[in-house]
Parts: C-alpha cells; sequence; structure tokens
C-alpha cells in the first residue's frame, strides 16, 4: 500500500548457518549449545546436520554468537528456552580486508526441536532446567551459572523417507522433508559424522568408484580438492564431460562418463551394474523430472549414497579419511554419564564420584543408573 515499507530479503550464498539454544530466566542467560549446520545455509534446518561444538567456526565467531543470542534473550524478556538461527559469512571488511559478518535469520522465544541433541551432547538438562525457569526457580538457584562445556564432538544427522516415495528427487532445500534424526558421538569431528551416517543408513565406502558432478565454476574449483584427497584414498573417479574436463586440466585422473541424454553406457547404467560406491552431485537444477533428478532418485533405487552440497561431500571426505586413521570406538552410557558427574564434582565439591553421582539423580540433572565398582572407578 502507498506509504507503507518494502521489505527486500536478500539471499546469503555460502554462509553457514548456526543454531542457538539458550535459557533465560529474566535475568541471567546461559547458552545451552551452539551448533553449526553442516549443509550451507538455504537447507532447512531441521534436514540439515550439526554438530556440537562447532567444527570450523573460530573462537572470537563463537563467542560473538554467544553474546548476541544473550542480548537478544535479555532485550526480549525471555523466562524459558530460545533458539535462534544465525548465518555466518565471509564478507570483505570496509579496508577490504576478509572477515566475518553475522546476521539474525530468526529468533523463536519457545523450545526448538535441537533441545533433546544439545541435552545429551552437553549432559545439560536443558528441559528440566528451562520449565523449572518458568516456574520461577532462577539459573542461580538451580546452580546452572556457566555455559556446558561439551566433553566430545556430537553431530546430528537428518533421517528421510526417500526409499518409500520412488522417483522423487532427494535434493535438499528450505521445505522440511526429514521424519527423524540420529546421533554420532566421538573424540573427533571426522569420527563423530561417520558414526551419525552410518546410524542414518549411509554407508561411506572405503573402496571402489566414485561419481562427481558440480555446477557451478566455484563449485568445480572446491571439489577438486576433495577429488584430490579421494584419489589419495584409492578411490576411482568418474565424472560428466564437464567436471571431467575441470579435474583432468588439474591433473586429476577421472574417467568420463555420457549424460543422461547422450545415451549408454551413463551413470545410471554404472548404478545398476553396482559399479558405482557413492555419487556427489550438486544440483544445477531441482525436480524429479531432471537429469540430475533422475540420477538422484536413482541413487536411493539402489542404495547409492548421493551427497548433494558441497560441505556435506567435505564432511564425508573427512569421515572416510578418519576411519582410515582410527577404528569407530563405542561409549558406554554408564561411563559417559559418570564422566559427566565427575565434571558437576569438581564444580560442586562432592568428597567421591559416587557422592557427585547420587547427587546428580537426585537433583535431576543425571538420570538414575546402576553401575558397577569398576565403572565407577572403584568408588
Amino acid at each position: 500500500a502507498q506509504g507503507q515499507p518494502v521489505l527486500i530479503d536478500r539471499f546469503l550464498e555460502d554462509a553457514i548457518e548456526v543454531d542457538v539454544d539458550c535459557i533465560a530466566d529474566g535475568k541471567d542467560v546461559i547458552v545451552a549449545g551452539v551448533m553449526e549446520h553442516i549443509e550451507e545455509a538455504g537447507v532447512h534446518s531441521g534436514d540439515s546436520a550439526c554438530c556440537i561444538p562447532p567444527h570450523s567456526l573460530t573462537p572470537e565467531v563463537i563467542a560473538e554468537i554467544k553474546a548476541a543470542a544473550a542480548g537478544l534473550a535479555r532485550s526480549l524478556g525471555v523466562v524459558g528456552l530460545m533458539n535462534v538461527q544465525f548465518a555466518v559469512k565471509k564478507e570483505p571488511g570496509p579496508d577490504g580486508s576478509g572477515g566475518q559478518s553475522l546476521y539474525v535469520i530468526e529468533v523463536n522465544p519457545r523450545a526448538s526441536r535441537t533441545v533433546p541433541f544439545v541435552a545429551k551432547a552437553t549432559g545439560l538438562p536443558v528441559a528440566k532446567v528451562a520449565v523449572k525457569v518458568m516456574a520461577g526457580v532462577s539459573l542461580a538457584a538451580q546452580g546452572v551459572t556457566t555455559d556446558p562445556v561439551p566433553a566430545h564432538v556430537s553431530v546430528k544427522e537428518s533421517v528421510f523417507p526417500f526409499v518409500k516415495f520412488a522417483g522423487v528427487d532427494i535434493a535438499l532445500g528450505p521445505e522440511m522433508r526429514s521424519t527423524g534424526e540420529v546421533m554420532g558421538v566421538s573424540e573427533t569431528f571426522a569420527i563423530a559424522f561417520a558414526k551419525s551416517q552410518i546410524a542414518a543408513g549411509i554407508l561411506l565406502p572405503e573402496k571402489g568408484r566414485i561419481f562427481l558432478s558440480v555446477a557451478s565454476v566455484q563449485a568445480k574449483e572446491q571439489m577438486k580438492v576433495l577429488a584430490r584427497r579421494l584419489v589419495d584414498l584409492g578411490f576411482d573417479l568418474i565424472a560428466t564431460s564437464g567436471t571431467a574436463r575441470e579435474l583432468a586440466a588439474a591433473g586429476i585422473e577421472v574417467e568420463v562418463v555420457k549424460k543422461l541424454q547422450e545415451g549408454h553406457p551413463n551413470l545410471i547404467d554404472h548404478l545398476i551394474d553396482g559399479t558405482v560406491q557413492l555419487i556427489f552431485n550438486t544440483p544445477r537444477g531441482k525436480g524429479a523430472r531432471t537429469d540430475e533428478g533422475r540420477i538422484r532418485a536413482a541413487s536411493v533405487l539402489y542404495g547409492v549414497p548421493c551427497i548433494t552440497t558441497l560441505p556435506a561431500a567435505e564432511a564425508c571426505v573427512r569421515a572416510m579419511e578418519g576411519m582410515r586413521k582410527a577404528p569407530l570406538s563405542v561409549r558406554l552410557l554408564t561411563k559417559a554419564r559418570a564422566e559427566y558427574a565427575m565434571r558437576q564434582q569438581a564444580q560442586s565439591g562432592a568428597k567421591s564420584l559416587a557422592d557427585a553421582l547420587r547427587a546428580a539423580a537426585r537433583e535431576g540433572t543425571l538420570p538414575a543408573i546402576v553401575a558397577t565398582g569398576d565403572e565407577l572407578g572403584g568408588q
């Protein structure tokens, strides 16, 4: 209408999305978790994998994110849970030097779907603390005065129902399509991400052939780096003519495969024959009727993992490298909880680990467990 302001949105390309869950009591604020998304901003937060603590952000950027979230909670007078979605984008500063800008995507003064993940990743019973705050018990009265520090790396991965919908294009975008989520935990990001993929039913190959197809010039430059790392891992590479030409010019050995409209044998023929073990395909166009959409749909039909974003591709390569360096291991929940109790012991001054476990279970900051003397270090 005349005289009314016009809102113009600008899409942030190649930005990192960050989810933050915090608890405020009207006075004090704690940041329960800072989650860095694996996929770039633009993929729905419910579909993107994410990790705690952030795996690529600098301590300075993380501190700025925490300060911004706490400032928003105080300004809005939040009592309870609040979720903030930020975007971090590399942009030139006023003097032309490189830097990172922080954008606020949205602020929600409520619980988010990420709360259970944050609680498991940090050991802090986020929902319980928040409910007590809403009932009038301050953070200080609950003894929750500092941000929890994760003792390990946790990766949340989404689970999709694509196998139940034959022919659908699996490229991710702003519409949420996942129907569940899983979690991987380890001392390193690479292994935690690998575990999350296994839990989601994605088996990253140890050998074989990988298909590469990327759209933009910038994406092809990034893919060259990943391609070299894949060759170093012993994989054979195949690609359509455009991507293959770029890789060959960079000295990377690659086999050319025909596009679907160019005849046979094409990638789908290789999928039928079981000669391709992994697909990296960033979409130029979306939809089941496009060649790319048909390739992605065929990957589901023939059970071949298909990665549709460059950040996820980079994370997969890191995971495959990590699995070559160290075998996967598991941790007992009782031991993980005992480690959390040890941290609580250091803060509370409990005389023994057993006392700390009993106190934590009594206060509701640790689920009641039954553990042997060995599991508690003899205490």
